[in-house]
This record gives structure tokens, C-alpha cells and sequence, in this order.
């Protein structure tokens, strides 16, 4: 019940902010930036995208906070509950035509609030699941939440994809795109009705039932745990944005290339989501047998090595290309890296600290990649004169650094995570022994 309260749950936090990214690609630049170029409109597009970004390390403190003093369950309600409201507001939105300069003010703020409330999110959803799990089999339960993930991307996707094919492209751009956003407020509905019903890990309860709750989370996972923030801040470097590159910029750059109404973008991450739900948890359970750090290190490698691929196939305009190249580089690749993420990452940092630790660095490493990625790389496609070279750079650095981390992360799957020793040893560099062999690195 709980892996499912948490997949339910982060499936629509996740819809909901896909959502914005996939409107950012394709429509919020004509409605919402209309007096600029078309290039310089979707780098604004993307920079209203990107600011949500920076709100989720503030939610991921608050949350962690909350979800370290008070539990996990009432952060996860309240996340959902913010996370909806912005949604649904972003759908009746008046558009630049109607209220000129503050239609993207409105549209900012409400993007400001969604980051805000997904910051709280993951962390929460992943220590739900992993906490609950048997110690055998935490990387499988973990992925619940990630292929919330998936499913959420795939229904914002296919939401759009829905949209544009029932609507001709100027009742899309009228009122269509609104449909997906107002969808929202029924899906927050049916997740509360969920999360409510679900109970604190046991390990946290007894924490708190004696009183052994850290007064201040934030500050003791800083003082103690600083490293484990550091490696897994590096290790979502690589990850987010890859993710990002393919789901959001993907879809932009190939309907630059294919002309804007072409929907072979959106099939494309379509129908990579759809393969999510499966590759996703098969990582995650290959992580419990083989451990987090050689498939994760697989994945960082990879992905870096088929970024220039990925756009050769894009460019070559043939949708099965497309297609397969986007499911090449989301589930044979990033997934390696997502899959085993959410007990990675938890199983880092001891239980008083743990949805603060597991939440900062994973969102930390949101900013620095995700949110601007899309912006950063729209930016270097418009200075390299459309070539993505320059892009193809810059995400093969992010994947250098985060494979360094994982290399310095230490083997997980084996700890007792019911050992609270807040102390630096539990992320001491590895030891000969722990470094992958090249059989399974």
C-alpha cells in the first residue's frame, strides 16, 4: 500500500509538472511572449520553466524539515495539495493578448509555486517506499516512486499529444492546451484520498514516539552528513539532465526541425514513458542484486557517450529513428541511473535526517542541471548557428562529474538503514573492495 500511495501520489505531482515543460516547448512562447522572435520566445518559455527549478532546494528544506520533525505522510499531503492548486490556476490563466505584461508574471509566480511544492515531493515518496521495504529488496520498492515519475510524464505527454490531434492548431492554441492543466484538479483528489489513508515508516514512528527526533534537521545533516549531500547533488547532475535534454529540449529541437505541428516529439517521449514503467523498476531491481554504484556508473557513461548520437538521429527527421533514439537514451541509459536513484539516495543519510538529506541533494542537483538545462542548451544551439555540438558538450561535462561521484559514492544495498551513527564514515570514499569490476561496471 505504501509503494502504491507513492507512486499514486508522485504520478500526478509529477503529471502536474511535466505539464508546464511540454506547454513551455510548444505553446507558452506564442501566447505568453508574443512581441519577440520565435527563438528568443522559447528561451523566455524555457527561463519561466527554469525558475521552478529554483524554488525546489527552499521546498526541499521546509519539506525536509517538516518531514523529519513531523513525519513523512503530512509533507506528502501538503505537497500534493500545493502542487494542484498551481496546476489548475495555470489553466485558466489569462494569456499576453488578454492582460499583456502580467500574463507572464502570473505564469512565473504559479511556476514558482509548482517547484516549491515538487521539492517536497520526492523526497518524501522515495523514504515511503525505501523505509517500508524489505532490506532485500529497497531499490525495487524505491522505484515506485520513480516510475511515478514516468507515468506522470506520460500523461502530460499523452494529455498533449491528445489535445493536438483532437484540435485543429488554432482551437489548440485558443483553448485546447488548457485541458491538461484543469485535468489536474481530479487527479489531486484522487491521490489525497490515497495518501491519507497511509502510515509513518516504523523505525521514524519509533524515533518519535521516544522523542529522538532532530531538532534541526538541516543543520545536523550539514554538520554530520555533508558529504553524502555533496556526492548526491554530483550524482543528479548527469541524470536530470540528460532527462531534460530528451524530454523538453528534445521535443522543442525536433519540432524546429520537423516544423512545429509535427507530434513525432511528443510520440517519441511517449512512448519512452510507456517503456519507463518496465525499465525503471528492472534497474532498480538489477541494483538490489548488483549494487547502486556499478549500474549507476553504467549509466552515466553511457548516456554521455550517446548524447551525440542521440541528435544524428534526431536530425535524420524519420520517426522510427527518433523514436528509438529516445528509447536508447531514457531507458536503456538514464534509467540505469533512475532507477536505483531513490534508495541510493535514501540509504545515504541516517533516519533523523534522512528526508532532509535525501531532499536537498537531490533537488540541489535539480538547479544546477534540470531546470536550466533546456534554457542552456536552447542558448548554445542558437550560438553554434543550430548545430548542437555545443549542447552535446556541455551534458557530456554534467556526465563526467556525476560519474566521478558515483565512482566516490560508497555500496549501499547492504547498509542497515536503521543505523542512525550520524557520522561521516557513512560515506567514506570506497575502499578497493567496493570499486566495480569492468564486468559489471
Amino acid at each position: 500500500m505504501v509503494a502504491l500511495g507513492s507512486f499514486v501520489g508522485t504520478t500526478i505531482e509529477w503529471y502536474d509538472f511535466f505539464l508546464y515543460g511540454t506547454a513551455a516547448a510548444l505553446v507558452f512562447s506564442p501566447l505568453f511572449f508574443p512581441e519577440v522572435s520565435p527563438t528568443i520566445g522559447l528561451i523566455a518559455a524555457f527561463g519561466t520553466y527554469a525558475v521552478g527549478f529554483l524554488a525546489r532546494p527552499l521546498g526541499g528544506v521546509v519539506a525536509g524539515h517538516i518531514g523529519d520533525r513531523v513525519g513523512r505522510k503530512a509533507m506528502l499531503v501538503a505537497s500534493l495539495l500545493i502542487m494542484g492548486a498551481s496546476t489548475t490556476l495555470i489553466g485558466v490563466l489569462p494569456t499576453h493578448a488578454s492582460i499583456g505584461i502580467w500574463a507572464p508574471i502570473l505564469l512565473l509566480v504559479l511556476r514558482l509555486v509548482q517547484g516549491f511544492g515538487v521539492g517536497g515531493e520526492w523526497g518524501g515518496a522515495a523514504l515511503m517506499s525505501v523505509e517500508s521495504a524489505p532490506s532485500n529488496r529497497r531499490g525495487f520498492y524505491g522505484s515506485f516512486t520513480q516510475i511515478g515519475v514516468s507515468a506522470g510524464m506520460l500523461l502530460a505527454v499523452g494529455a498533449f499529444s491528445i489535445a493536438r490531434t483532437v484540435f485543429d492548431e488554432e482551437a489548440f492554441l485558443a483553448w485546447g492546451w488548457r485541458i491538461p492543466f484543469l485535468i489536474s484538479g481530479l487527479l489531486v483528489f484522487i491521490g489525497l484520498l490515497i495518501r491519507i489513508g497511509l502510515s509513518e515508516p516504523e523505525r521514524f514512528a519509533e524515533m518519535k514516539q521516544n522523542d529522538t527526533i532532530a531538532d534541526r534537521p538541516v543543520v545536523e545533516l550539514f554538520r554530520n552528513e555533508r558529504r553524502a549531500v555533496y556526492l548526491t547533488t554530483g550524482m543528479r547532475l548527469s541524470q536530470n539532465a540528460i532527462y531534460y535534454l530528451y524530454t523538453v529540449f528534445g521535443i522543442a529541437y525536433i519540432a524546429r526541425s520537423l516544423g512545429s505541428a509535427t507530434s513525432v516529439g511528443l510520440n517519441s517521449v511517449l512512448v519512452a514513458s510507456a517503456i519507463g514503467l518496465v525499465s525503471v523498476p528492472i534497474w532498480a531491481a538489477l541494483s538490489d542484486k548488483f549494487g547502486r554504484r556499478p549500474l549507476y556508473l553504467f549509466g552515466a557513461i553511457t548516456s554521455a557517450l550517446f548524447i551525440g548520437p542521440f541528435f544524428l538521429l534526431a536530425d535524420t527527421g524519420n520517426p522510427v529513428l527518433i523514436t528509438l533514439a529516445m528509447v536508447i537514451g531514457l531507458n536503456f541509459f538514464h534509467d540505469a541511473m533512475y532507477g536505483p536513484q531513490a534508495a541510493f539516495f535514501s540509504e545515504m543519510f541516517s533516519t533523523g535526517v534522512r528526508y532532509s538529506g535525501a531532499s536537498v541533494g537531490y533537488q540541489i542537483g535539480s538547479v544546477f542541471a534540470g531546470g536550466f538545462s533546456p534554457l542552456i542548451a536552447t542558448s548554445l544551439l542558437a550560438v553554434g548557428n543550430g548545430s548542437p555540438w555545443l549542447v552535446v558538450g556541455y551534458f557530456t561535462l554534467l556526465s563526467v562529474i556525476t560519474a566521478v561521484c558515483a565512482y566516490l559514492a560508497p555500496e549501499t544495498n547492504k547498509k542497515d538503514i536503521d543505523d542512525d551513527t550520524p557520522n561521516q564514515a557513512r560515506v567514506a570514499a570506497p575502499s578497493s573492495h567496493d570499486t566495480p569490476s569492468p564486468s559489471n561496471a
